[in-house]
Order: C-alpha cells, then sequence, then structure tokens
C-alpha cells in the first residue's frame, strides 16, 4: 500500500524523460518527476520517497521531506488565506490546508502556528488542525513516572507550558518546575515527572538523581550553618522565590529538606527551618 503522508520505500519500475514510475510492493504505481531523479538512480532501485497529493489530489512522490508528516506536529508559517482556509508552508510546493473549522484563532500570512496533520475522512486529503485536543489525548496511556520523553511546547497558560508528547499526548509543565527558559515552539527532551489521579500528564525537564539530591541537601545545611541556623525558605514557600535562591523546581527543594529531616538534622514548621540541636 501507498502511505499518503508518509515516507514510503518504493522500487523504480521505469526511468522516463519526464521522471520515474514508482511501484509498490503490492503492485500501487507513483510519478516521481524528473527533477528528482539523479544519474545514480537505476531501474530496480529501492528508495524512499515521500508521498502526498498533487494539484489534482492525485498521489505524487518527491525526494524531498516535508517539516511534517502525517501524525505528527509542527509549527509551520502561513503561506496565504483565501476562501477555504489558511495555507501552510510545510517544505513541498504545495502548502498545507488548514480549514476555517480546525483554526483555533484566525490567522494572517506570516503567522506561526502549532497543527497537527491528518488525513482528512472526507476528502482524503492531507490536512492540518491547530485543534489538537481533537487527535491527541489529554490522559494518560502508556508512560511512566521517571519516563524519557520528547516534548514540543505548543502552548502557555496560568498553570505552565502545554507541551505534545512524541506526537501522541498532550501534557504540562507546571509553572512550578519551569526553572530555566522556556519557549512556545521549542523542541526539547524530557520527563514525564508524574502522571494525576485524574490521569493527567505532569512533566519536567531535568529528574533529579539521588546523588543531585544528595548534593542540594549538603548546601541548604552549609547555606543554614552559615547563616545563625535558621531560614524562612521553607516547603510552604512559593516556588519562585526557591527557584529565585536554589535554581531548582520546589518538589525538588521539599525532597532535599525530607532527607535532612529523615537524618534529624533540621527542624520543620510551616514558616520557618531551623539546625537541630
Amino acid at each position: 500500500m501507498l502511505n499518503i503522508g508518509q515516507n514510503n520505500r518504493l522500487t523504480i519500475e521505469s526511468l522516463q524523460q519526464s521522471g520515474a514510475q514508482l511501484s509498490s510492493r503490492d503492485g500501487q504505481q507513483v510519478f516521481l518527476p524528473g527533477r528528482f531523479v539523479t544519474a545514480a538512480m537505476q531501474e530496480g532501485d529501492e528508495i524512499t520517497v515521500f508521498i502526498y497529493l498533487d494539484t489534482d489530489d492525485r498521489p505524487i512522490a518527491t525526494t524531498e521531506q516535508p517539516l511534517v508528516k502525517v501524525g505528527e506536529c509542527a509549527f509551520l508559517t502561513v503561506s496565504d488565506v483565501n476562501k477555504f482556509g489558511a495555507f501552510l508552508d510545510w517544505g513541498l510546493p504545495k502548502d498545507l490546508l488548514l480549514p476555517f473549522g480546525e483554526q483555533k484563532r484566525r490567522l494572517q500570512p506570516g503567522n506561526k502556528q502549532c497543527v497537527y496533520v491528518y488525513i482528512d475522512k472526507a476528502s482524503k486529503r492531507i490536512t492540518a488542525s491547530s485543534r489538537l485536543n481533537r487527535f491527541l489525548p489529554e490522559i494518560n496511556g502508556p508512560f511512566k513516572g521517571g519516563e524519557s520523553v520528547e516534548l514540543l511546547f505548543w502552548g502557555k497558560s496560568d498553570l505552565g507550558y502545554k507541551a505534545v508528547i512524541n506526537n501522541k499526548y498532550l501534557g504540562l509543565l507546571h509553572q512550578s518546575d519551569v526553572y530555566e527558559p522556556v519557549r512556545v515552539g521549542e523542541k526539547r527532551s524530557g520527563f514525564i515527572k508524574s502522571i494525576s489521579p485524574e490521569g493527567k500528564i505532569n512533566l519536567a525537564l531535568h529528574l533529579p538523581n539521588k546523588a543531585q539530591l544528595g548534593d542540594l541537601a549538603d548546601q541548604i545545611y552549609a547555606d543554614l550553618q552559615a547563616h545563625g541556623g535558621e531560614s524562612d525558605l521553607t516547603d510552604k514557600s512559593s516556588p519562585q522565590a526557591i527557584k529565585a535562591k536554589w535554581q531548582v523546581s520546589k518538589g525538588s527543594y521539599k525532597k532535599a529538606l525530607g532527607k535532612l529531616y529523615k537524618q534529624r538534622k533540621i527542624i520543620l514548621s510551616d514558616d520557618l527551618i531551623k539546625l537541630a540541636d
């Protein structure tokens, strides 16, 4: 089968002046225009091509790679807007349609928008949607705490940064866990921090290991010794105050305090930390 919107491994059936005729293992054929045919290509060779639809909605092959494939998310630039919707530059000659019904806000040429790419059931065309929650669940599926994942930050709310996880799920990096710059549109590696009782996926950019927590606990203990044995920066303090002093999340700070408390090195109250006698 030809997989529209994906890379396909196909065989060169014949070379022509205008291009190459390619075929899949089940005999389906698609044309590769001459501008993508190289001198090294021979009949019988297997090559990797991306398949999309031309202006007449016929499958066409290219050796160029788009910025996003079907089943993936990406930030794309609006190249044009007409009565059908916005058209996005995805790196191929024919722009990608983002219909008005799939837009969360009206777009203008030059705007950037995060979209999910899918095959529209009615038209069979490759289509974009900015309504990510129509396609990607916010409730946890296979993830476990501590798992490494790939993130695309696509929005921001009062709670933190919204992210697409592995192109398959939606999660949130809470503001209390943001202790380094994060930009909407940025791709980076991260971690599943935890799963809420409701199944929501909480994210982290770094997971402290035991050595890091031990080091932080030692630093807190030394800071207390250097400042009269007391501190008003407790586990009830704001994430911003903790981040300003220690450059760590509130969760990491609480774990380090917990370690010192279990070692009977400190006394904890809601508004004060004291060195134990």
